[in-house]
């Protein structure tokens, strides 16, 4: 998990703004291009997602300084379980260990973090280092860092449908409203605008019901060089847009 420094950063220059637009109170991130960047700089795959662990702290700091209320990060998705046990055996011990380091830090600097996923899935070990974050930092209200590991946005869908049923609702009552509040992110406001790093043009799974009037921005940035200069640059982009949301 990402460390937020003591000593923040000067205060950053004011984003170009339009119509008086405010910061987004929501970023959500598609952190891709890691192993690209490994490749490219000649190193195993997992030193180039200890990378991608690294890129969050200034981006998380970034997020601070913008008054960005919650940060969502995609880390692990279902899909992913196809990649090489290797990998994903590295990608589970990038978060336990960036877990128990990085809690005391976020507690102090006030981060509150949420872990979202089919957690169940996940090895013991992981879940307990998890679980012990998320006690840890719950009084946080500085930021959120919304972390999505082990996430599909069909399976969450699926699995707010399922509670819905297991909740007694018939047919008639399940609606948006039903649904929106079995979600994982229940409680969240929706993504202002989703990041994808890497080149690639699309979602891919990532909060698809939550990103239906998001922002869309694409960075052919690897995720690794992905920087706050970036994001400054992804946000100056939200705010001068015009969101209609279909009016």
């Amino acid at each position: 998990m990402p460390h937020v420094e003591a000593a923040p950063d000067p205060s950053p220059p004011a984003l170009e703004r339009s119509g008086g637009r405010e910061t987004p109170r929501h970023v959500a991130i598609i952190m891709d291009g890691n192993r690209r960047w490994a490749r490219l700089h000649g190193v195993p795959e997992a030193q180039g997602h200890a990378a991608g662990v690294d890129a969050i702290r200034p981006i998380l700091r970034r997020a601070v300084d913008r008054g960005v209320e919650v940060l969502s990060v995609y880390a692990f998705s279902r899909e992913n379980w196809a990649r090489s046990a290797a990998e994903v055996q590295a990608l589970f011990l990038l978060l336990e260990g960036g877990i128990r380091d990085e809690t005391p830090d976020l507690v102090r600097q006030g981060v509150r973090v949420q872990v979202i996923g089919r957690l169940d899935e996940l090895p013991d070990a992981t879940r307990t280092s998890i679980a012990e974050a998320l006690a840890a930092t719950q009084q946080g209200g500085r930021v959120t860092l919304n972390v999505c590991f082990n996430y599909s946005g069909r399976s969450e869908i699926v699995d707010a449908v399922r509670r819905c049923v297991a909740d007694g609702l018939t047919a008639p009552d399940i609606d948006e409203a039903q649904i929106e509040a079995r979600l994982y992110t229940a409680g969240i406001a929706e993504p202002d605008i989703l990041i994808r790093t890497g080149g690639d043009q699309r979602i891919s799974n990532f909060l698809i019901w939550q990103a239906a009037y998001a922002e869309l921005y694409f960075s052919d940035t690897l995720w690794p060089d992905f920087g706050p200069d970036e994001f400054d640059r992804a946000l100056g982009e939200y705010a001068r847009r015009s969101r209609r949301f279909g009016r």
